[in-house]
């Protein structure tokens, strides 16, 4: 009586209309992730500042953002997926509120990683929400996440330029708010209350999260000011903070291996099939979004494409990587996993080594890097719900943290890739040319990784 009681429960959750609450947050965080930008030059006028400092404003959400996603994840699991999800809209809510109203480039900087700690616990929260009440199709759910961020990265370039052409920089931050406070209400009223299995009793294990933060921090600032113009390795401000990530990183997996109940469990960053997933996501998954990224820069410097023109390589990109990843979803429970992450990933693979090469066939400059930059979108769509569900069959208990795991070494293998390749085209002459070697060697990782990890994946066809 207590299973059917559950079942009629379950079959009453309006499951569309909380994946559309869920799904308009989770746009709303990835088309931050881009908006921004547009505006760097208004708001540095706007702010009386360099565009250095106003750089920052990325990259503080970007450091925010990885640091802070892990913690979520682990907050989603104690407290409950709804409350953290709910506190998470408010914080982003009220956060871009204050962005919007700043007037000096210190403070929104620093409002920039609380927006970013507010986004950080979209995913993970809704990861777990979509385990705890879809069901059998919970897979399918979960695995259409990976079509909702091509589109906010897409479309926030767009929007950006209409706010600063015909309003103001601060429309970028300003309308979230609106945005905000209607999921906020739609998700208070639809998503169902928290079970009682979560473990909100259990001491919260600080000293790990500390070094966690410490380690992911010193890592992305040291190799983010690697990446700036003059600065090489032996620069104490980029061997102090990546020497900080190496020891704060030694420590805590010497932490989460004596501590009682660790911050993470070793088994889900370390495991045999944790491990593997998570080389995935950051070689396979991470690599290939970074690459494609500074496509635009390459387009401009190799050969001369306008900054607009070449602006829509992304848009090119995002489309294939959109379709293909809800096509992907379509066949997932009959392929597997290791198909569609092999295929995936060498499609990546090919489409940066064409990116390389100098157009063929009499084709043009832009539409032989168009069609490159669709090849690299249908990878990445491909590869994306299988390598999001190859982890969270392993444990559904554990799927905010799995969520959070995932985000994390995906934007590490993202950043750290943009990073690197930055450091090296601001030390040649020829950074076109360069760039087409920085794709050849991604194409190679790429590949190789391919086949090393796809064939050890954990394999799974059906739901789960």
């Amino acid at each position: 009586m207590t299973g059917l009681a559950a079942a009629v429960a379950e079959s009453d959750v309006p499951r569309v209309r909380i994946f559309i609450v869920i799904a308009l947050a989770l746009l709303m965080m990835s088309l931050d992730s881009t908006i921004v930008a547009t505006a760097l030059h208004a708001m540095q006028l706007g702010l009386d500042t360099t565009i250095n400092w106003a750089g920052w404003t990325l990259t503080a959400y970007a450091l925010g953002f990885v640091v802070a996603v892990p913690i979520t994840g682990k907050l989603s699991e104690r407290y409950g997926r709804r409350r953290v999800f709910l506190v998470s809209v408010l914080v982003f809510t009220l956060a871009s509120l204050a962005c919007g109203l700043v007037n000096d480039i210190y403070s929104l900087i620093a409002l920039r990683v609380v927006q970013a700690a507010g986004g950080a616990g979209f995913t993970p929260s809704a990861t777990g929400i979509i385990v705890d009440h879809f069901g059998s199709a919970r897979d399918r759910a979960v695995s259409l996440f990976g079509s909702i961020f091509p589109i906010g990265a897409m479309v926030g370039p767009i929007f950006g330029g209409l706010f600063v052409e015909y309003w103001h920089w601060r429309g970028v931050f300003l309308v979230n708010v609106p945005i905000g406070i209607v999921i906020l209400l739609a998700a208070w009223r639809l998503i169902p209350h928290d079970r009682k299995n979560h473990r909100g009793d259990e001491p919260l294990d600080l000293v790990g999260m500390g070094l966690m933060a410490a380690c992911v921090l010193g890592g992305m600032l040291g190799v983010n000011y690697l990446g700036e113009r003059g600065v090489g390795f032996l620069a104490p401000r980029v061997w102090l903070p990546l020497l900080v990530a190496v020891l704060a990183g030694w420590a805590f997996v010497r932490h989460l291996h004596r501590a009682a109940r660790p911050f993470i469990a070793p088994r889900l960053l370390f495991g045999p099939d944790f491990g593997v997933v998570n080389l995935v996501n950051v070689l396979i998954g991470g690599l290939p979004v970074g690459a494609i990224a500074l496509a635009p820069l390459y387009a401009t410097n190799r050969y001369g494409i306008s900054a607009l023109s070449s602006g829509t390589l992304l848009v090119a990109q995002g489309l294939a990587s959109v379709v293909f990843s809800v096509l992907a979803v379509v066949v997932i429970r009959r392929t597997g996993y290791r198909g569609p992450i092999a295929l995936g990933g060498l499609c990546a693979a090919a489409g940066l080594l064409l990116l390389a090469v100098p157009p063929q066939a009499g084709a043009s400059p832009y539409l032989w890097l168009a069609g490159s930059a669709v090849l690299v979108g249908m990878g990445i769509g491909i590869t994306n719900p299988a390598s999001r569900n190859a982890g969270l069959q392993l444990a559904p208990q554990s799927a905010s943290s799995l969520a959070a795991i995932r985000s994390m070494f995906m934007q590490g293998g993202t950043i750290l890739l943009v990073s690197l390749a930055t450091a090296v085209l601001a030390a040649v002459d020829d950074p076109g040319m360069a760039q087409a070697w920085i794709y050849v060697v991604a194409a190679a990782v790429v590949a190789a990784a391919v086949l090393a990890l796809a064939p050890k994946v954990p394999e799974h066809k059906g739901a789960w």
